[in-house]
């Protein structure tokens, strides 16, 4: 026996980890549901003996560990880490300096720089649990639906690990995220739609080829991988939390993972309270801003500058609710515009290139502290989650093409 369960999110049925892994099930097998353009049913989570980890596992001693290397705690993962060759490991190791300080308008602003990443995104963190539970699986093919990074992210792990990748991406994939995936040797297939058609068509194909599915939410170890962020804030803090933690919203599974965090050391006893998870979404893709504010999901087809978190069908919608309600938190969209503009402002402020999603919650909190709905002298923290240069066309909407002179033009201009 396996020394965790898994828990149905929505009918709270658990089951071994036997039952779940040895057949490859990834939804609950009694209500769960993948259908078209709508959310997920039956998300499972993966739960621990947490009395016993607190027991065997001190706060003030888990403090002392070096963030960016989950397995260092593998307790509070599914994958005996403890068999895979340290070697191994290191290649999927994270920058030690993420956590960043800045003064923005007299007030202290915390970052969370997740550009230096392997692949330079945050969904490293999913990809290198995938890919190490795919090993102990026996399996060497994994697939996975994405606008980009996801996928750029599974094609570099496996790459680095030695498995195969079976990449699903929308037609309007920037070039840059393209040509990453690509570069990778992943096998890449463009689908003629949106994300949502590639995600669909991903499980579909997965199922059939008995591919090891990587799909956010779909694969519960998604969510187990994205929690250690929460982890790692927590050591950077030393266990001196944030307030709030600005999150950019898609799929869902960013927030998901981190509440999922946040409530293990809750119950671990290490924490005493959650901080406030805000969810940042584009105008043009704000499925759970809505669901939020009505209690009803109606799809509507997304689009944004924005493509890392563009989804009209969040799949891990109901998770990422809870985590907004749950947590004291509240969930916001802003417009197109106000993200290059805060893309621009990250770069020029704080020499982060952040692609437009990640600059989404500096447009969000800026807005939040012009409205008097955050407090600016609180600590707040936000997620950059992905590259700038995974998105070159969202910087030339921002970035004039500077004009071509000569050695004495320059000259004479400059020195005049």
């Amino acid at each position: 026996m396996k020394n965790y369960t898994y828990k149905c999110t929505n009918c709270k049925t658990e089951f071994t980890a036997e039952q779940i892994e040895n057949e490859f099930i990834y939804l609950c097998p009694k209500c769960g549901k993948a259908e078209k353009n709508v959310p997920l049913e039956g998300v499972l989570t993966i739960e621990y003996d947490y009395e016993d980890i607190g027991n065997n596992l001190q706060r003030e001693e888990f403090l002392k560990l070096q963030p960016g290397k989950f397995w260092l705690y593998p307790q509070l993962f599914p994958v005996t880490l403890n068999k895979v060759e340290e070697n191994i490991l290191n290649r999927l190791a994270l920058p030690t300096d993420q956590y960043l300080e800045y003064e923005f308008n007299n007030n202290k602003i915390f970052l969370m720089d997740e550009t230096r990443n392997p692949t330079f995104s945050y969904k490293d963190r999913a990809s290198s649990l995938i890919a190490l539970k795919a090993m102990e699986l026996g399996v060497d093919e994994i697939a996975a639906a994405s606008t980009g990074n996801a996928g750029s992210s599974l094609a570099g792990i496996c790459a680095r690990l030695g498995i195969k990748s079976h990449i699903f991406v929308p037609k309007n994939i920037p070039d840059a995220k393209r040509i990453q995936i690509q570069s990778f040797g992943a096998n890449i297939y463009i689908v003629d739609g949106d994300y949502d058609n590639a995600f669909d068509l991903c499980l579909e194909i997965s199922n059939q080829k008995k591919w090891y599915n990587r799909n956010t939410a779909y694969n519960p170890l998604t969510i187990e991988g994205k929690k250690s962020a929460a982890y790692d804030i927590f050591i950077y803090t030393k266990g001196n939390m944030p307030d709030n933690i600005f999150i950019p919203v898609g799929d869902g599974v960013i927030i998901g993972g981190i509440y999922k965090g946040l409530t293990e050391m809750l119950k671990l006893g290490w924490i005493e309270k959650l901080p406030k998870l805000i969810t940042v979404q584009a105008k043009g893709s704000d499925a759970l801003v809505r669901y939020i504010e009505q209690n009803s999901f109606t799809y509507k087809p997304a689009e944004t500058v924005a493509d890392s978190i563009s989804a009209g069908a969040p799949r891990n919608l109901y998770m990422a609710a809870e985590a907004v309600k749950e947590s004291g938190g509240l969930a916001i969209a802003v417009l197109d515009e106000e993200i290059l503009t805060a893309q621009k402002d990250i770069a020029n402020n704080f020499g982060i290139l952040s692609e437009p999603s990640s600059a989404s919650v500096f447009a969000a909190y800026k807005n939040l502290v012009e409205q008097n709905k955050i407090n600016a002298a609180d600590k707040n923290l936000l997620l950059i989650t992905g590259n700038g240069l995974k998105d070159i066309s969202a910087l030339e909407r921002w970035n004039k093409q500077p004009v071509v002179k000569s050695y004495d033009e320059w000259m004479i201009e400059i020195i005049k």
